[in-house]
């Protein structure tokens, strides 16, 4: 039974179709799924204001440095970098920010090109290069 414009008992009643109507076209709207690279080391404060610039460009962030610091040891780093690179490959694009980019960035931003993803490139103060 899907929504009506007449309630259960028959009545004209369209304020739930509307609102049904209204939750279709939120959940149609894209939103990319964006992988966050940036230099992690030190830097989880600029990683989550990237995150959020991300949100509000309504794309969905992924930034392994701060999810995978919560659970990872520095000596797990072969584990890290296969994990990386799986995230990686479940994004549409790869959002790139600051001035410095790392030997692990560059391997990033070289796999993210390989597979024909777009590469956004952005200053620190979110600025697109």
């Amino acid at each position: 039974m899907g929504v009506g414009y007449r309630n259960s008992e028959g009545y004209w009643d369209p304020v739930p179709f509307a609102a049904a109507a209204n939750m279709d076209r939120e959940a149609k709207k894209y939103r990319p799924l964006v992988y966050i690279c940036s230099r992690g080391e030190g830097e989880m404060e600029k990683i989550r204001k990237y995150s959020r610039f991300a949100v509000e460009q309504e794309a969905i962030p992924l930034a392994p440095d701060l999810l995978l610091s919560q659970y990872m040891k520095e000596k797990e780093q072969d584990l890290i970098l296969l994990m990386r690179k799986v995230l990686l490959g479940k994004c549409s694009e790869i959002w790139v920010f600051g001035s410095e980019i790392t030997d692990g960035m560059k391997q990033e931003i070289g796999k993210a090109k390989k597979k024909g993803m777009t590469v956004r490139y952005f200053t620190e103060d979110l600025r697109e290069a």
